[in-house]
């Protein structure tokens, strides 16, 4: 049936190899369900609130993107987007932002959104993604890929931030920094290996073995944003801990 709902024959690929895929981007990508209600909740906005508008919305965008499109693609909240609205449109004036409440923000969210879907309808946006210069259409996503990296390094205490260089090493010692780079050594090892589901498998082993040593707490200072010197750990605390 699912195979031929979306024609996986004509594409190339198989149902075992999708819900592999599938599973995989899930996992890759769930950390917007945590990070989304850190970084927006600074404004005011109720984390639980947030947490569950952004699994609404990723869900009801893939499957749209899914049924109607046919494309294999995972969409969510853009890391980025939130910093932006947290720090620069509801940032306080003192430290460079523009001072709007968190309603008025999203006001503002949602005329772009209404004019980015007309925008679409009659083509517009199409040709000025066009009109973009290539080196800038891929600057953005390893612009924001960085940023993600950025903020997983961050929060697993292998980078802190540092008043001379920005950011410094963390303590590579401690637990959930061993842990990372032992997820991460293992992802590369099966992907040299070529192993199905590498990306899966390490995260599903850093994942069990976090769960099962629920003893080791992540300390509060790994949790402390760099990001316009903003401290947030208070509100993520308790997704992590």
């Amino acid at each position: 049936m699912i195979e031929k709902l979306f024609d996986l024959q004509a594409s190339g690929t198989t149902v075992r190899r999708e819900i592999v895929a599938g599973c995989t981007t899930f996992m890759t990508l769930s950390y917007i369900i945590f990070v989304q209600p850190a970084i927006l909740s600074v404004t005011g906005m109720d984390s639980g609130a947030v947490m569950t508008a952004t699994c609404i919305s990723s869900a009801l965008a893939m499957i749209l993107m899914a049924f109607l499109a046919n494309y294999p693609f995972a969409l969510a909240p853009a890391m980025g987007h939130n910093v932006y609205f947290a720090f620069t449109v509801c940032g306080l004036a003192s430290m460079g932002g523009f001072g709007y409440s968190w309603q008025q923000a999203l006001g503002a969210v949602f005329i772009a959104g209404v004019l980015f879907i007309l925008l679409s309808f009659v083509g517009l946006r199409q040709t000025v993604m066009n009109i973009l210069p290539v080196s800038l259409r891929n600057a953005i996503p390893v612009g924001i890929g960085l940023l993600i990296a950025l903020v997983g390094l961050e929060w697993a205490g292998i980078v802190k931030a540092s008043p001379a260089t920005y950011v410094t090493l963390g303590d590579l010692k401690s637990a959930p920094a061993l842990l990372s780079l032992f997820g991460l050594g293992l992802i590369a090892v099966l992907l040299v290996l070529n192993t199905n589901g590498a990306i899966l498998i390490g995260i599903l082993v850093s994942t069990c073995h976090r769960l099962t040593n629920r003893h080791d707490k992540i300390s509060r200072n790994n949790q402390c944003s760099t990001i316009r010197g903003t401290n947030f750990s208070e509100t993520s605390t308790e997704y992590f801990c």
